[in-house]
């Protein structure tokens, strides 16, 4: 329903451009060579008897050349218009919608589970059942994050394990340079600059939470307008979010639905 809106508005703005153009700019180029020339042909006549004279005088297929042509400047000033127009929709769209995910509170997230919007993760680094740093869970959470921007964005709660528990972000602290929340986010603005490339970490963004005297980390994850591969091992692989897990898809799911979101605008 958006998108036919989006449409709708946008052939709206073109049309308006070429009422524009052959209604006004034509008169008004007109108007300019009364102003030019008045004195030098003799003009003599007011500027209201000078158009409705030239548009007595014009004949309907003399009229059709420049109509056409300013009928095509005011078209593509209305296709500039329109294309800043569905720009500015977009993006009043993703801030309304980062408003409201900003609005539901920690608790409540986690009371409600995990679900096609909401995945837990105990942590970045820290191994919890090995006790260990495993780097190799970066990919965890990097395939996550991607899922979710295919898909229709989410929130990527870290410090919480599949229950519900809150375990912290203390242990992933002490595997960095700056043992804070400032070297956590820098943690995953690189994870997701090494993994989705750097363009995508415009699509993330991170807010802290101190609950039960210790941190969480809640990552609000915006889809994207383009499909988001994940790096693994220099190799390319696309994943989704469905239901309350994130999947791999093979290349011929990647394909047909990657065209779907073509075709449906998103």
């Amino acid at each position: 329903m958006e998108i036919g809106v989006s449409k709708c508005s946008f052939c709206l703005h073109v049309i308006a451009g070429i009422a524009i153009g052959i209604l006004f700019l034509h008169p008004i180029t007109k108007a300019v060579y009364w102003f030019e020339f008045q004195e030098e042909f003799q003009l003599k006549m007011t500027l209201w008897e000078f158009l409705l004279e030239r548009a007595r005088s014009d004949s309907f297929v003399e009229m059709i050349p420049m109509s056409l042509v300013f009928g095509s400047i005011g078209g593509l000033v209305g296709l500039g218009f329109g294309i800043y127009h569905l720009k500015l929709t977009a993006q009043h769209r993703a801030v309304q919608k980062l408003e409201r995910e900003l609005a539901r509170d920690l608790p409540s997230l986690i009371a409600a589970g995990e679900s096609d919007d909401t995945e837990f993760k105990s942590s970045v680094r820290w191994d919890v059942r090995q006790e260990k740093i495993n780097k190799a869970l970066d990919m965890v959470i990097a395939k996550t994050i991607a899922g979710f921007m295919n898909h229709k964005g989410g929130n990527l709660l870290i410090g919480i394990d599949d229950d519900g528990n809150i375990l912290g972000l203390e242990n992933d602290y002490k595997t960095l340079k700056y043992k804070n929340r400032d070297g956590f986010e820098q943690l995953i603005m690189d994870l997701v600059k090494t993994r989705l490339g750097g363009d995508k970490c415009r699509f993330i963004h991170t807010v802290f939470f101190k609950f039960e005297e210790t941190d969480v980390c809640r990552i609000i994850v915006e889809p994207s307008n383009e499909p988001v591969y994940c790096n693994d091992t220099n190799v390319a692989k696309y994943f989704l979010r469905t239901g309350n897990v994130t999947r791999e898809l093979d290349a011929q799911e990647v394909v047909s639905h990657v065209s779907g979101r073509v075709n449906n605008g998103s």
